[in-house]
C-alpha cells in the first residue's frame, strides 16, 4: 500500500467516524419543529446519543440535562415552564447539536379512536361545509401531528408521521387532519388563548382492545388468551403475516375467477355498447342493502353511460366518487383510472384528456364488499364528473348494475393475522411510542365496533382509560369522550339497541375520575354511520375541557340521569347537569318509554316539571322502569337551557 492510498484510506475512515458521531445524537420523530411542549409540569424530552455524555437543552429561557445511559438511551425532564413562544429549542452533547424552531409552550392533547375520530375535514368524509372551514382555518397557534397507521404485535418506539414532522394550522395543512380534534382545539383556543398540540393517532373501523396495553387485558378473562396469542406471535414476528397475506391473495385470485364480469382474468362488462339484458337499475349514491340486495356480500358491478360536454373534449377531467365500501376498480371508456381499498378511504380520480370524447361516455365501477354495508353511499352531491378547478356534472342518480359474484358462493375470506383488529397491536404501535410525552389530557371517538359486545365494554373502556394513565405516569390526566350518535333506521317501537347498551356504557364510564362525555344523540345521520357535523362534536368536548381544566364557569353537560321513583301511575325521573332548567327541543317531549312488571315497554307521554320528568302511558297503569332515547335512532328531544341534549338512559337493568 502506497502512501497516496494511506492518505485516502485514512480520510475515508475519519469522515466514517465523524458521520458516526454526527449522527449518534437523536430524538423521536415526535420532536420537531413547530412542535408544542407541555405547559405546568416537568415535560420530558429524550432521545440517544453517546454513551457517558451530557446532554443539554434550552428552550427559552429553562435550561435543563442529563447523561446518556451505557445503552446510549437519555432523558432530560424539563423545569416547569409557562404557556408562550415561540421558543427555539436546542439540544447539545459534546460537539453534537439539534435545534428546533418555532416550538410553542402550551397545552397537549391525545386525539385517538376509530373512524370518526379519523374523519378529516374533507377527503373521504367531507364534513358539513367543509371548503369555508378549511378556508378560514387560520390558527398558527394550534399544531398538528398525524401519526401513521401501524399495527404490532410487541410494542415500538417510533412512530412515522405526516410530513415527517408538527405542522402548523392553516388551510394547507388541515384538510386532512382530524375534523373532531380540529373544532376541539379551535373552540377551546378561541376562549384560552393558549397554544394547543393535537397529536392524532386513530384507525378506522378498529375495535378498544387493541388500544390497551397486553398487561392491562391481561387482568380480563375474556382477553388472556388473545393476548398469549399476540405474545406468542411477537416471538416470531415475521410468522404471522406471510401466511395469511398468500391465504388471502389466493382467495382473492379464486374470487375474480368466478366473478361473472372478468373472462379469464379480463373484464368483459367495461365494453362499451354493452346489452344491458340482465343488468338492473339502482338509484345511486345508496347502500345497496337499501335498494333490493338485503344482506348481500360480493362483487356489484355499475355502469353508466354519461354525455360530456363539447367544451370539455380534450381535457383532463376528474372523478370524485362517495363512500365506496370496501374496494372499487373504477373504469372510464373501458381503461382502469383508479383502484382503492377500504370504506374510508378517499375516491379522486384523474381522466387523462386522452380517453375523454365528446357525447357519451362509459363509467363502469367494480365494487367488492366483503362484509357488512356495501355499495356507493353518502352526499348525492359528492359523486361527479368534472374538469379540474371548474364546472362539474353529476352522476348520481340512474345506474345500471348486475352482480358478479355472492361471497356465498365462496369459501370463507381468510382471518387476518396481521391487521388492526387484534388485542395490543395498535397501543404497540401508534400509544406506545408517544409515552411519556407531555400532554394535558386526551379525547376520544369510538365504540361503533365494539358495540355488539356492550357489557364486557363497561370493563374494557374504564380498564382503557387506567391504562394509559398508568403508563403515562402524568397522574388522572382528563380523558373526554364521545358518546355514540343516533344511527340506523328509526324503529317504530321500543325494543332492544345494541348502540344504546353501548351507550349505556359509556354513560357509565363517567364514574371513573376525571372522565367527561361529549353526547351527540341528536347529530348523527341515518344512513351515514359518519355524521357530517363535526363542528357540534369537537365544540362539546371543548365545553368539558374548558370548565374542568380551564376553570370557566360554563354548562358543558346535558341532562344526566340521577334517580326514580314511582308515583301511582307514573314515574318520576330526577336530573342532574340541568343547566338552568330543562326543554324540550321542537314542541313535544319525546323519546320515553315506560314498561311495568311484565318488561314490555310503550312509548310515553312525558312533561317536564323543574329539573325532573314525569313519565306515564295509559298502557302501563303500574310502571316500574322507564328508558330515554334507547334505539339505534331514537326520536328523542329533552335538552337543558344550555341547547346541550339529554344522556339516553334507563332505569332497569333488565337484560338485553
Amino acid at each position: 500500500m502506497n502512501k497516496r492510498t494511506t492518505i485516502i484510506l485514512l480520510l475515508i475512515f475519519t469522515n466514517v467516524i465523524a458521520y458516526a458521531q454526527s449522527a449518534a445524537l437523536s430524538l423521536p420523530v415526535i420532536f420537531s419543529d413547530n412542535m408544542v411542549l407541555q405547559q405546568g409540569i416537568h415535560t420530558p424530552v429524550w432521545g440517544r446519543g453517546t454513551p457517558g455524555q451530557t446532554v443539554a437543552i434550552i428552550v427559552g429561557s429553562s435550561k435543563g440535562s442529563a447523561k446518556t445511559q451505557a445503552d446510549g438511551k437519555w432523558m432530560v425532564r424539563m423545569p416547569v415552564m409557562r404557556a408562550g413562544g415561540p421558543y427555539t429549542m436546542k439540544i447539545t452533547a459534546g460537539s453534537e447539536s439539534i435545534q428546533y424552531i418555532n416550538v410553542m409552550i402550551g397545552e397537549v392533547w391525545i386525539c385517538s379512536g376509530q373512524s370518526n375520530m379519523e374523519m378529516p375535514l374533507a377527503g373521504w368524509g367531507n364534513i358539513l361545509n367543509f371548503q369555508d372551514e378549511i378556508a378560514h382555518a387560520n390558527f398558527p397557534a394550534i399544531r398538528l401531528l398525524q401519526v401513521k397507521r401501524n399495527a404490532s404485535v410487541s410494542p415500538l418506539d417510533s412512530v412515522t408521521v405526516d410530513a415527517g414532522q408538527w405542522q402548523v394550522c392553516n388551510p394547507e395543512t388541515i384538510g386532512t387532519f382530524s375534523a373532531t380534534a380540529y373544532f376541539f382545539a379551535r373552540n377551546v383556543y378561541q376562549h384560552q388563548h393558549v397554544a394547543i398540540g393535537l397529536i392524532h393517532t386513530s384507525w378506522g373501523g378498529t375495535i378498544a382492545e387493541a388500544w390497551t396495553s397486553g398487561t392491562s387485558l391481561k387482568t380480563m378473562p375474556d382477553f388472556a388468551a388473545a393476548v398469549d396469542r399476540i405474545d406468542s406471535l411477537a416471538a416470531v414476528k415475521s410468522a404471522g403475516a406471510i401466511p395469511y397475506a398468500q391465504q388471502l391473495a389466493s382467495w382473492q385470485q379464486n374470487l375474480n375467477a368466478k366473478d361473472s364480469g372478468y373472462d379469464q382474468g379480463k373484464p368483459q362488462w367495461i365494453n362499451a355498447g354493452l346489452p344491458s339484458v340482465g343488468w338492473k337499475h339502482m338509484e345511486l349514491p345508496v347502500a345497496w342493502e337499501d335498494a333490493g340486495l338485503p344482506g348481500f356480500d360480493g362483487v356489484v358491478w355499475f355502469r353508466k353511460t354519461v354525455s360530456v360536454p363539447a367544451s370539455w373534449s380534450g381535457k383532463d377531467l376528474q372523478l370524485r366518487l362517495v363512500g365506496v365500501d370496501d374496494e372499487d376498480i373504477t373504469f372510464f371508456n373501458g381503461t382502469v383510472i383508479g383502484r382503492n381499498e377500504g370504506y374510508n378511504k378517499p375516491r379522486l380520480y384523474s381522466i387523462p384528456a386522452r380517453l375523454v370524447r365528446p357525447g357519451d361516455n362509459d363509467i363502469v365501477i367494480r365494487v367488492q364488499d366483503n362484509t357488512g354495508s356495501g355499495g356507493l353511499y353518502g352526499d348525492a352531491r359528492q359523486l361527479v364528473l368534472k374538469v379540474a378547478n371548474e364546472d362539474s356534472l353529476s352522476i348520481a342518480g340512474d345506474w345500471l348494475y348486475k352482480i358478479g359474484i355472492d361471497m356465498k358462493k365462496l369459501p370463507p375470506k381468510p382471518t387476518e393475522t396481521s391487521g388492526p383488529n387484534r388485542a395490543t397491536v395498535l397501543y404497540n404501535a401508534m400509544i406506545h411510542p408517544l409515552i411519556p410525552y407531555g400532554i394535558r389530557g386526551a379525547i376520544w371517538y369510538q365504540g361503533e365496533s365494539n358495540a355488539s359486545r356492550a357489557k364486557q365494554y363497561r370493563t374494557l373502556f374504564p380498564l382503557l382509560i387506567a391504562d394509559w394513565r398508568k403508563n403515562w405516569k402524568q397522574g388522572d390526566f382528563p380523558f373526554y369522550f364521545v358518546q355514540l350518535a343516533n344511527f340506523m333506521k328509526r324503529e317504530d317501537n321500543p325494543g332492544p339497541s345494541k348502540w344504546a347498551e353501548l351507550r349505556e356504557a359509556q354513560l357509565k364510564t363517567l364514574s371513573v375520575p376525571k372522565t367527561g362525555m361529549a353526547v351527540i344523540i341528536d347529530i348523527g345521520e341515518e344512513k351515514d354511520i359518519h355524521p357530517k357535523n363535526k363542528q357540534d362534536v369537537g365544540a362539546r368536548l371543548g365545553l368539558i375541557a374548558r370548565a374542568q381544566v380551564y376553570g370557566e364557569k360554563i354548562v358543558y353537560s346535558g341532562p344526566l340521569y340521577k334517580s326514580s321513583r314511582q308515583e301511582g301511575n307514573t314515574m318520576r325521573i330526577t336530573f342532574a347537569s340541568t343547566g338552568g332548567g330543562l326543554q324540550a327541543n321542537g314542541g313535544r317531549l319525546t323519546g320515553f318509554a315506560i314498561a311495568g312488571a311484565d318488561k314490555k315497554f310503550y312509548r310515553a307521554d312525558a312533561k317536564i316539571a323543574g329539573d325532573q320528568v314525569i313519565v306515564s302511558s295509559t298502557a302501563v297503569p303500574n310502571p316500574v322502569a322507564v328508558r330515554y332515547a334507547w334505539a339505534n335512532n331514537p326520536d328523542c328531544n329533552l335538552y337543558n337551557k344550555a341547547e346541550l341534549p339529554a344522556s339516553p338512559f334507563r332505569t332497569d337493568n333488565w337484560p338485553e
